[in-house]
């Protein structure tokens, strides 16, 4: 946050956080927005100044749930109260009412932005959150959960062909990864979902006609996708594209790739994707080093300590997977329908929505699917895709562009 007490009645706040759950801000905070980032691999890691960060357009607040970063649960207390989904959505919504008031930024714009998780955990803060009086949710990897027995299918497709692309699985014939795109979501809005709801009704003729269209699309062969009877998981796609040449691609960022015979590893870390980054051709950013720490703290609590001046015996906790597994859905499916209820209530609330095309865990053409259900007004919403996975935040390549449609959404 600057420190100036200037035009607060028109200086935009932007509360920020991950998903997971489990996960911290990491990513956002040292990836696209905060005004370092993390450059380099493990000892030769360093933080250096961002030069993307939207900090001159609107004041950042990244929230680290309980059992996230430096939060942790009060001594005696048992985190659980907050692992899990109503917990959760209330405690963040406080922090952001705590904040405002605390801060004298009452009149101030607010927005309020979700990674991954963490756009599940907007909806259901938006569902709460009507005296927060948001001009804007911003919605990163939005986990949509179509349900069904044809819409799961139908809402992957489009990744599929778009990470066929990247791979050159399917010929190209010219076309951009965009118009790849487009062309795969009309395909399966149109003939693939009709073959589907045919179900045993399809003509053997018809079901070979869709195999091989979806064939040209997706790199698999149509007889695997006839044996599959035209529905594949993404497992299927992940396992087989490149199994001729003994890999398999991620599902977090599927333009990652790693041996079908790799040593076995706990999931997340098992997915190629998970840290995945196209390399930038940028120059590096101005110096602005953390140094390490001499006590061994990681480039992360060294920037807090060092850069912040903010004195913890805690270590961040980057991602606690601990939290993951006691995790409480509560039985809760897709919220989305929340936030299209509160914009529908507040007519001044905008959406913005950012898509990787590589993004297999949650496609997004699955995220544009569950924001026409959720009664999210057309004029009201901003669509970016981006040649990125799952955290488009953590490609150099975007952190640009990224930056600019976050400045232009918060700056109407």
């Amino acid at each position: 946050m600057r420190t100036d007490k200037r035009d607060l009645a028109h200086r935009p706040v932007l509360f920020l956080f991950n998903g997971g759950p489990g996960a911290s801000t990491t990513p956002l905070h040292f990836g696209a927005f905060g005004p370092k980032k993390r450059e380099g691999e493990g000892a030769a890691q360093r933080m250096v100044d961002n030069p993307d960060s939207p900090l001159d357009a609107v004041d950042l607040v990244f929230i680290d749930p309980v059992g996230t970063g430096y939060s942790r649960p009060l001594p005696g207390h048992d985190g659980q109260a907050f692992w899990n989904r109503t917990g959760d959505a209330k405690a963040v919504k406080t922090i952001i009412a705590d904040w405002l008031k605390a801060n004298g930024r009452e009149v101030s714009p607010r927005y309020m932005l979700g990674q991954s998780y963490g756009t599940t955990r907007a909806a259901l803060v938006a569902g709460i959150g009507q005296d927060l009086n948001l001009d804007g949710i911003l919605l990163f990897a939005l986990v949509g959960n179509p349900p069904g027995h044809e819409m799961p299918y139908v809402t992957s497709l489009p990744a599929f062909a778009t990470t066929a692309w990247h791979h050159q699985r399917i010929d190209r014939a010219g076309r951009s990864v965009t118009q790849v795109y487009e062309e795969a979501v009309a395909f399966a809005r149109g003939e693939y979902v009709t073959a589907l709801i045919k179900g045993a009704s399809l003509t053997p003729a018809e079901r070979r006609a869709a195999a091989r269209k979806m064939s040209a699309l997706i790199g698999l062969s149509a007889d695997f996708i006839e044996a599959k009877d035209l529905r594949l998981s993404k497992e299927d796609f992940m396992f087989n594209l490149l199994k001729d040449q003994g890999v398999r691609i991620g599902q977090l960022d599927g333009r990652a790739t790693r041996p079908l015979d790799a040593p076995a590893q706990r999931p997340p870390y098992d997915d190629p994707g998970m840290n995945y980054a196209e390399p930038s051709s940028a120059p590096p950013a101005a110096s602005g080093m953390v140094p390490a720490s001499k006590r061994g703290l990681s480039p992360v609590d060294s920037y807090y300590q060092e850069h912040l001046k903010f004195r913890t015996a805690e270590t961040y906790n980057a991602l606690n997977l601990d939290v993951n597994s006691a995790w409480d859905h509560e039985g809760m499916g897709d919220v989305n329908s929340r936030i299209g209820v509160a914009m529908q209530q507040n007519p001044k609330l905008r959406l913005f929505w950012a898509a990787g095309y590589f993004d297999i865990t949650t496609p997004a053409y699955s995220g544009r699917y569950a924001l026409d259900q959720a009664g999210v007004p057309g004029e009201r919403l901003t669509a970016a895709y981006f040649n990125g996975g799952h955290s488009v935040f953590t490609d150099p390549a975007n952190h640009t562009a990224l930056s600019q449609a976050v400045r232009n959404f918060v700056r109407p």
